[in-house]
């Protein structure tokens, strides 16, 4: 297996791994995972690939081979959706951080596709999840947990207490971190399989 690869495997293997369980456990992302992250991925595209990288066969992606100019045009895209999304309330400044850290090492293809089955991961495990909570606890404690506000007359709205970030966090139906994660396995094992670089 050719060296960038190796490097390339750990390196984002590593960083999804932990960032996820930080998110789980500690509910943020902190700046000492992303930043260095970034530099470090922007660090190994210049050494292992150049500005261009490496040559993919025709509608394929060269896993771990994408370039510094397509790292650097993947953090415009991966950083700037979720930045945006960030803005109108969808999510925390870890995650923006998150994503723009990750694109670097992934490339532009590969980061379009990671936020894609991202997207559709976060939609299938969260039916999932809310299925089972009504299962388990039945529909009005599912709705209780996971639903902010209900509709309240003026009163009501005034005597109820501002919830808290914890509160919030809690009831999210699951963390940005461990979504991205999952995307990125598939996504990067399915360009493995594609290339098959351990032939």
């Amino acid at each position: 297996m050719p060296a960038y690869l190796v490097v390339f495997l750990i390196a984002v293997a590593g960083f999804t791994l932990l960032t996820t369980y930080w998110d789980i456990f500690h509910l943020k992302i902190p700046n000492k995972f992303t930043l260095p992250m970034f530099a470090a991925g922007l660090v190994f595209q210049l050494i292992f690939n150049g500005w261009s990288g490496r040559e993919p066969e025709i509608g394929r992606v060269v896993v771990g081979g994408a370039g510094l100019g397509s790292a650097l045009l993947a953090f415009v895209i991966g950083f700037g959706i979720i930045f945006v999304l960030w803005m109108i309330g969808g999510g925390g400044g870890g995650d923006v951080k998150l994503m723009g850290a990750l694109s670097v090492w992934l490339g532009f293809w590969m980061t379009l596709h990671v936020l894609a089955v991202g997207t559709a991961v976060v939609m299938v495990l969260s039916v999932l999840k809310l299925v089972w909570s009504v299962l388990r606890r039945g529909p009005r404690k599912t709705k209780e947990k996971y639903i902010a506000t209900g509709k309240t007359s003026k009163r009501e709205a005034a005597k109820r207490k501002l919830e808290t970030i914890s509160e919030k966090q809690g009831r999210r139906l699951m963390t940005f971190a461990g979504a991205t994660a999952i995307a990125t396995w598939i996504v990067v094992g399915w360009h493995l399989y594609r290339t098959n670089p351990f032939a």
